[in-house]
């Protein structure tokens, strides 16, 4: 009796290692994988439908490379910060010191095991009769 109750104890124990291990993995949704296991390179930057990458412009700091880590640490191009993601995985908010704002939200146009695509609104300080920059953002997977 006292073997068979061992046996049973273990056969619970390893259950309960299995059910939880697989929990763990379902907690990290696709959209978190897919942003995570890729290293992005930029695409585009625009600003109002103009590419604003060159030396001087708005999103020069943006181009190059964008590493999402899984720690919610990451780098975006010239810019060091962390991320996470908010409504529903829907936005994507960048938050570093080094930014023109403390704050990135922007909305996820596509995210696919390719492509990244970002827009997001920003004030345009330098112009009040144009007030809002639309700004996009698309990385290709490395």
């Amino acid at each position: 009796m006292n073997i068979m109750n061992s046996i049973i104890k273990s056969l619970l124990l390893a259950t309960m290692v299995i059910l939880i291990s697989c929990e763990k993995d379902e907690e990290v949704s696709e959209r978190f994988r897919l942003l995570t296991d890729n290293l992005w390179t930029s695409d585009s930057l625009l600003i109002n439908g103009l590419d604003a990458s060159g030396p001087g412009e708005l999103l020069e700091n943006f181009k190059g490379q964008a590493n999402f880590r899984e720690d919610g640490t990451g780098s975006f191009g010239g810019y060091e910060g962390t991320w996470r993601f908010a409504n529903s995985e829907k936005e994507l908010v960048i938050l570093s010191d080094s930014l023109p704002v403390p704050q990135l939200s922007t909305n996820i146009l596509e995210l696919s095991q390719e492509s990244l695509k970002v827009t997001t609104s920003f004030p345009n300080f330098q112009d009040p009769s144009n007030p809002i920059l639309q700004i996009r953002l698309t990385f290709k997977a490395l």
